[in-house]
């Protein structure tokens, strides 16, 4: 049998009486159907009912099917909600940006943004080389896509490659310290390609 996989996590939220002794009849399902029971918590207890999330990981998406289906079979287990984890670490996608320095008073934002910061544009204008100790350019790389080769996905596209290499970039961060960005281009044209990262070569070191 294959193994289980926290990449096809799942967190289930069954209602049961206390009498029928729900924690029992969900384990059982979920370890007798073939998933890793991970957690398991009581979110509500009262006299008439009981209300536990239990997390698991599954084989796959048909697998974690199974298990919901498995749950659903004891008669006084209600299902509430069945939450893909993989899913929800990806609503709202994997990076943001943050500020180095504070903006919590006028002086701040008259040395990051104007008129302070138009010092910082004259010298780099003055020494281009200066981009790279006076902004982001120093530590800062493009993960660069064109959607065409995205791990064992094959050619699907710059949008749908975007959560790949928002973990690459998320990976460059944790490992190297180095700020990456995803830059996905709508195009295979390879003489597109290269002059787009030829254009966008000031940002990134």
């Amino acid at each position: 049998m294959a193994s289980t996989s926290p990449g096809y996590g799942i967190t289930i939220r069954v209602e049961g009486s206390p009498s029928l002794q729900p924690v029992a009849l969900i384990t059982a399902a979920i370890t007798d159907a073939g998933a890793t029971i991970t957690a398991l918590d009581v979110v509500e207890s009262l006299l008439e009912k009981v209300v536990i999330d239990v997390t698991c990981d599954t084989i796959d998406s048909d697998h974690a099917d199974q298990i919901t289906t498995a749950i659903r079979a004891h008669k006084g287990l209600i299902v509430r909600k069945v939450s893909d984890r993989t899913f929800l670490l990806h609503l709202g996608g994997k990076l943001e940006v943050q500020s180095k320095v504070p903006l919590k008073t006028r002086d701040d934002l008259s040395r990051a943004y104007t008129p302070g910061v138009a010092r910082i544009c004259q010298a780099i204008a003055d020494d281009p080389a200066d981009a790279r100790r006076l902004t982001i350019k120093r530590n800062t790389v493009a993960v660069v896509t064109d959607g065409s080769a995205v791990l064992g996905l094959g050619n699907i596209g710059p949008a749908a490659a975007l959560p790949v290499m928002e973990g690459k970039a998320a990976l460059f961060k944790r490992f190297a310290d180095v700020d990456a960005w995803p830059v996905c281009l709508d195009t295979q044209d390879v003489d597109e390609i290269v002059r787009t990262v030829q254009l966008i070569a000031p940002v990134y070191g």
